[in-house]
């Protein structure tokens, strides 16, 4: 089933500064060409590749006059919209073991207050960017026949949601409807306000590059907390974007097997962004020219599509591809969603082209 075409489109929205709109380093033809070879990541809306196309003299105009309406008004209320849940999460978290090693378990009122209150502000950062409506579809309820066969009547948990990734915006979403908690760097536990609040969402800190024995990975730790999520019902679910990075929104890439491995069902979720001249998908755009524009958008509009639980039968819970697979197979059909098979190292040979630099770069991937 695919998602409403007739699903309202935003106003029109920002471009960059002047400054930010140069030209590209390559030219037209090469571009385009690039454009091409790596779609899934490529900028498809009315400020181009980069965000640096060129806006007529209206453009600018209507762009200028929403820099200083909106730009100044919704950065400080986005900036009191974490300030104040950087305040819920230090009160709540007051006297509580494990904060400063970032193992941190709240119970109780405390996990109540954070949670909720968390859902509510995240909204209120939604409707800060212009998402002032959200388009839901809710197809969670499967059928009898959808189910495996060796299910009881009650369920087994999902211990992850699983979704397409097109922006950071993503993340506000599920903040506001489920609370789940998120894998990050190890670094980000550090960062001012930022830090305790990742803290609270009990996200699972990770350091990338580690092998030594006392670090589990990114698999390893994600597997641990999946199944925890089962056992548990007070453990926040997980959030996970198998894809690994950002596309335009129209494209899925291949599944890493990370939130499978455990061989718990998952939440799948679809996320699509309606827009009429500044995509919010975070492709090819670097990330300050992309809030800049976003903040710049009257309106903007997120489509939702909950898909029923996805429970693995017997053979895709001993191959965890397999499961993998599937269920990336599932979300592009009730998505309209392209299947590719770049990911995140094209990504990076793209970005360094666009930008002039050699494309035969080898970065190891994340």
């Amino acid at each position: 089933m695919a998602l409403d075409a007739t699903a309202p489109t935003g106003d029109g929205g920002g471009g960059g500064e002047a400054e930010a709109i140069r030209p590209l380093l390559l030219s037209g033809e090469e571009a385009e060409e690039l454009d091409a070879t790596y779609a899934p990541y490529a900028r498809r809306d009315a400020y181009g590749t980069m965000g640096r196309g060129r806006l007529s003299a209206p453009q600018q105009a209507l762009l200028a006059l929403r820099c200083i309406l909106l730009v100044p008004l919704r950065f400080v209320a986005g900036m009191l919209v974490l300030l104040a849940y950087y305040v819920v999460c230090r009160v709540c978290t007051l006297s509580v073991d494990g904060l400063a090693e970032g193992r941190l378990r709240l119970e109780g009122w405390r996990r109540v207050v954070v949670a909720r209150s968390g859902c509510a502000l995240a909204r209120a950062m939604l409707f800060v960017f212009g998402f002032y409506w959200i388009r839901e579809t809710d197809r969670s309820s499967p059928n009898a026949e959808d189910v495996h066969q060796g299910h009881s009547k009650e369920m087994e948990r999902p211990g992850a949601i699983v979704s397409n990734h097109v922006s950071y915006v993503d993340i506000l979403y599920h903040m506001s409807v489920s609370f789940p908690s998120f894998v990050a760097k190890e670094s980000v536990s550090r960062l001012p306000l930022v830090g305790l609040i990742s803290k609270c969402l009990g996200c699972i800190f990770v350091q990338r590059e580690s092998k030594t024995s006392d670090s589990k990975g990114v698999s390893g730790a994600v597997t641990e907390r999946v199944q925890e999520v089962c056992q548990y019902k007070n453990s926040p679910m997980m959030l996970l974007f198998p894809e690994g990075t950002t596309t335009n929104g129209d494209y899925l890439l291949p599944f890493r097997t990370g939130a499978f491995l455990g061989s718990a069902p998952v939440q799948p979720v679809i996320l699509r962004y309606p827009y009429r001249m500044f995509s919010p998908a975070w492709d090819s755009m670097d990330g300050a020219r992309h809030v800049f524009l976003l903040l710049c958008q009257f309106v903007n509009y997120i489509e939702v599509v909950h898909l029923p639980v996805y429970y693995p039968s017997e053979q895709e819970k001993e191959d965890p591809k397999l499961y993998a697979n599937n269920v990336r197979k599932l979300i592009a059909t009730e998505g309209n969603l392209i299947l590719s098979n770049l990911g995140l190292a094209e990504k990076r040979v793209y970005h360094a082209a666009l930008n002039g630099k050699s494309r035969a770069i080898h970065q190891k991937d994340d």
